[in-house]
């Protein structure tokens, strides 16, 4: 499996604009935000878009099983599982001021298992098949790539899904950067078991995998969009605009 090569890890500068504190790893780049008052409030759209594996679950089921985040960020989205969803929750994040800088000005819930490591390493000795959401967001510094995109990699996270479990992954860059992710992913995943978003304006594209995941009808997915809304729209997770914002892949996404 390709590794994070050994680097000097940047460090960790926060800044705050009206009432949100972001998260910036020695650049300009916002690699996560909080809002201080409301902080189970998701506020960046690339966030909100990775929490739309959600509607691949059935309502019921929502809180059950293993999550992961892979790339601590400002740790928006293991507040959500850990304090919203309730699931037992782990994060792996390589650089220790991220995780101290969480602790401190993230409200980082003291129920999560944070891993200090590299995320390929933990992949590796993870129990296969133990882990229903899995998210994904490695990002270095320049915020160009994600810094882990192999096919070895994408193997590795899909190995570690249960049957039925989704994985998403934060991917931004150059149109040529995403085609190839993505088509590395539909290698893994196999190409009826992954789904993109529309972009956000900043360019992030959000894509879902699952790991054999059977999708239901419209009116089914609009029910769980709807039971989604119902529950934490306010934290900001516009369920029924994910339906509009999905679409399958297909093998001509790989050359367009």
């Amino acid at each position: 499996m390709h590794k994070r090569p050994a680097l000097e890890l940047p460090p960790v500068t926060l800044s705050e604009l009206d009432g949100v504190r972001y998260l910036h790893l020695g650049s300009i780049w916002i690699q996560g935000a909080m809002r201080i008052r409301k902080p189970q409030q998701v506020v960046l759209d690339y966030v909100q878009r990775m929490l739309a594996s959600l509607l691949w679950l059935p309502t019921e089921a929502l809180g059950d099983g293993q999550a992961v985040q892979l790339g601590l960020g400002a740790g928006a989205i293991t507040r959500f599982t850990a304090v919203q969803l309730r699931m037992a929750t782990t994060v792996v994040e390589i650089n220790p001021d991220v995780i101290q800088a969480n602790g401190v000005w993230f409200a980082l819930p003291n129920q999560v298992e944070v891993v200090r490591g590299d995320a390929a390493d933990w992949l590796a000795q993870a129990t296969p098949a133990s882990v229903r959401l899995l998210h994904v967001d490695l990002y270095d510094q320049e915020a160009a790539a994600p810094v882990l995109d192999s096919a070895g990699f994408y193997a590795a996270c899909r190995a570690v899904l249960e049957d039925g479990g989704l994985m998403s992954v934060n991917l931004f860059g150059r149109d040529a950067s995403f085609r190839d992710s993505i088509g590395r992913i539909a290698a893994v995943f196999g190409a009826d078991q992954v789904w993109s978003l529309r972009p956000t304006r900043e360019g992030n594209t959000v894509v879902v995998a699952g790991r054999g995941v059977v999708v239901p009808d419209r009116e089914t997915l609009s029910a769980r969009a709807a039971a989604i809304e119902s529950r934490h729209g306010a934290l900001g997770l516009p369920a029924r605009k994910w339906l509009r914002m999905v679409r399958p892949y297909t093998a001509e996404e790989a050359t367009t």
